[in-house]
């Protein structure tokens, strides 16, 4: 069964973006507690927060590219290249871009998965933010990240607007990459 909770304030949300987000408790299944963020989009002053705080993490940071993966990225990543006036890059699942791609496969909970981005995405020495809607295991952050690498480009940050630090991906399979978040849980 499901159920909607409003938990104790996460360790750190400076912009006040936690009271846009819901915890359902059983979705997509039993034991999972899934932070949902949409809140965030269909509030104009959550989106506007969350945008404008993510462009903040950026201050000082030269950035050519934004690349988002699908689909939830595509709602953050767009704004925000809009906003610093610099392209978007579309990751997504293996087989939906129409030119040739590169790909990458991850690891899942129960199995793998892939992401494609057009070989011309990315020119060498761009510098490129990956931008997602949630950071947790950080497979599919990493998995944009070595797409970015083997066609030259560099990773300058890995943004979301939200993460679950139980996770790890910090310390795990995103160490050596710089990884920010506005609103910061502490469990999974």
């Amino acid at each position: 069964m499901q159920t909607t909770e409003k938990e104790a304030s996460p360790l750190y949300d400076p912009k006040g973006i936690d009271r846009f987000i819901q915890t359902i408790v059983g979705f997509p299944k039993e034991g999972v507690r899934y932070r949902d963020i949409t809140g965030i989009l269909d509030s104009a002053e959550g989106f506007k927060l969350t945008i404008d705080g993510l462009c903040e993490l950026l201050d000082g940071i030269k950035v050519d590219k934004i690349a988002a993966p699908e689909s939830r990225g595509f709602i953050f990543g767009a704004p925000l290249a809009y906003k610093l006036g610099c392209a978007l890059v579309p990751i997504r699942k293996t087989g939906k871009l129409p030119r040739e791609t590169v790909t990458e496969s991850y690891s899942l909970e129960y199995g793998t998965a892939s992401v494609s981005m057009h070989v011309d995405a990315i020119s060498p020495g761009d510098n490129v933010v990956i931008v997602d809607d949630l950071m947790a295991t950080g497979g599919t952050a990493l998995a944009c990240a070595h797409l970015i690498e083997r066609l030259g480009g560099k990773v300058m940050k890995i943004l979301s607007p939200v993460e679950l630090l139980g996770f790890g991906a910090k310390n795990g399979p995103l160490k050596g990459y710089d990884v920010d978040s506005l609103v910061k849980y502490p469990d999974k």
